[in-house]
């Protein structure tokens, strides 16, 4: 199983995947990716989306194709070479993977061997479920168990407190300890411009930053860049 799970598609003053386009060439090599589109709510259609991303993909000499392209979603699917889920609204993700009845032939391909890239909310659903993500429930999915890919739930676009800021509201760090308190999950917070390359069950963090591991009923762990993830 190989994986490559970004914080984010866009880091600030770059254009999309431009921080990561040699680690994708490197990832996906010459195979053909099938794109999923279903985060993107409303004000860009799976067509605009799917134009977005080929066209960067293009440049890196990766042929893409959107899933909603193919007839078939499933079929699609199990014969698809590898794949990319971009970002957008993680319960709207999730709400139509399941119920195009398609989060557990994706997790099957995946596990069988074709390689997986997320940002955002792809990256979301890889972990356990998606209980941990930053976006509003805009929809109401059948349930929160994603692909189970990771050994844990992730935070993309994680945040830490601003020592500066007068905001009074809930840090992400408070977020996940919220979320501790009724589940086991531990919780990777991803910051920004940081991934994961996953290589069944060795999980590496890259990027520049430190990302931040969160288990029940002990102190946050700072995972350096280039070290190996453990939740044990």
């Amino acid at each position: 199983m190989r994986l490559l799970i970004a914080s984010t598609s866009t880091v600030h003053g770059g254009t999309y995947l431009d921080y990561l386009s040699e680690t994708v060439k490197n990832f996906f090599g010459k195979r053909k990716v099938t794109f999923i589109p279903y985060a993107r709510p409303g004000g860009i259609t799976h067509e605009a989306y799917t134009e977005k991303a080929r066209a960067a993909f293009g440049e890196m000499g990766i042929e893409l194709r959107g899933l909603h392209e193919y007839e078939n979603p499933r079929k699609a699917i199990l014969e698809a070479e590898a794949f990319f889920t971009g970002g957008g609204n993680t319960f709207l993700l999730t709400d139509m993977l399941h119920r195009k009845d398609l989060m557990k032939t994706l997790a099957e391909a995946v596990r069988a061997g074709a390689p997986y890239m997320g940002s955002s909310a792809g990256s979301n659903i890889a972990g356990q479920s998606m209980q941990t993500t930053n976006d509003m429930p805009i929809v109401y999915p059948p349930a929160f168990t994603t692909l189970g890919l990771l050994p844990f739930n992730l935070n993309p676009h994680y945040m830490d407190p601003d020592i500066g800021s007068t905001h009074m509201g809930e840090t992400r760090e408070t977020r996940i300890r919220e979320f501790h308190c009724f589940n086991t999950t531990p919780v990777l917070g991803l910051r920004e411009g940081s991934w994961l390359e996953v290589q069944d069950d060795d999980i590496l963090l890259k990027g520049a930053l430190t990302a931040r591991l969160f288990r029940q009923e002990m102190e946050p762990l700072e995972i350096e860049p280039g070290s190996r993830v453990n939740v044990d």
